[in-house]
């Protein structure tokens, strides 16, 4: 049997303005292999012990703050200067010129531009620029979720999961996320689902996670659809169904999740649901391999492919 350890999607964690960009991936964790599959893998985006996955993204958000902890009231000018302004910013902070970046933001955040206040959020939160400070990042995300923003609600849920600036909470993490699910935030959705898989903060209940990964997947999250088809595979609150599992890993895999290209491999090497089929797990590794998943890599390996 491939025991390639099941390492469920992490909580999604924080990348910067406008883009995927992730924490750095702790690695996969894998047995010895064999000679089937036996345990689907999910994506590792987290640094913490249990499984799940973050995006920590900036969303819109209002409000007024220092220069440290946000940016003075001043009158509001007019859109097509922010917009101007934002633009400079922007450029500063994608060429990492950040000392600039934050000085734009901080004055376009003062002019009451909420996209600025997120920059200087996640500039905070993953110290680009500044020392990372969490309880300034919580800041300018409250006053996102003040302003009804789902992702800066988020944003505050992964900060009480992981006990970044205030004590680890996990009913405060579910409240938000809740709450961030309530407005159609599909990170949301799947970080709630993570928190009844995993028995954070509540008893473990796989009809709850089912239920919340299905809306997540139904709101095009691609890492619960992935995770839909682990509790599939492994039997997790349903009768196992390889069938069903190979459905939703296909939906995954269909839409770029390596680890549900991993886990379709996975099904057709050990004829899971079907006859084994060899070269059709080789094509499923080398799609995972080449957008970067090691347990995949691993696969290939053992089955004498090179690379």
């Amino acid at each position: 049997m491939r025991a390639s350890l099941a390492s469920c999607a992490r909580p999604r964690g924080y990348p910067v303005y406008r883009r995927n960009w992730r924490v750095a991936n702790p690695p996969q964790i894998d047995n010895p292999p064999h000679t089937q599959p036996s345990r689907p893998v999910e994506r590792h985006n987290g640094r913490m012990s249990f499984a799940a996955r973050f995006l920590w993204v900036i969303a819109a958000a209002a409000g007024l703050l220092g220069a440290q902890s946000g940016a003075p009231a001043v009158p509001s000018e007019t859109a097509p200067n922010v917009k101007a302004l934002m633009a400079r910013g922007v450029q500063a902070y994608d060429a990492r010129d950040d000392s600039v970046a934050l000085g734009i933001f901080r004055q376009a955040a003062a002019m009451g531009d909420v996209d600025a206040m997120m920059f200087l959020g996640v500039m905070y939160g993953t110290g680009r620029g500044v020392n990372v400070d969490y309880a300034t990042a919580m800041a300018w995300f409250r006053h996102a979720a003040d302003a009804d923003n789902s992702q800066a609600m988020c944003n505050i849920g992964l900060l009480y999961l992981q006990g970044l600036g205030v004590p680890r909470s996990y009913s405060e993490a579910m409240s938000w996320f809740g709450k961030a699910a309530s407005f159609g935030n599909a990170e949301a959705m799947f970080n709630v689902g993570v928190l009844y898989r995993d028995g954070l903060g509540v008893p473990v209940s796989y009809a709850e996670a089912m239920k919340w990964f299905r809306r997540a997947a139904g709101a095009g999250d691609i890492t619960a659809a992935n995770a839909i088809g682990v509790l599939y595979q492994q039997g997790l609150g349903v009768s196992v169904d390889y069938a069903e599992a190979m459905s939703w890993y296909r939906r995954a895999a269909d839409a770029g999740s390596d680890a549900a290209m991993y886990n379709v491999g996975m099904l057709w090497e050990g004829g899971l649901g079907m006859a084994v089929d060899r070269e059709q797990a080789i094509i499923w590794y080398r799609k995972a391999a080449a957008a970067g998943n090691e347990p995949a890599k691993a696969a290939l390996k053992s089955l004498g492919v090179k690379d």
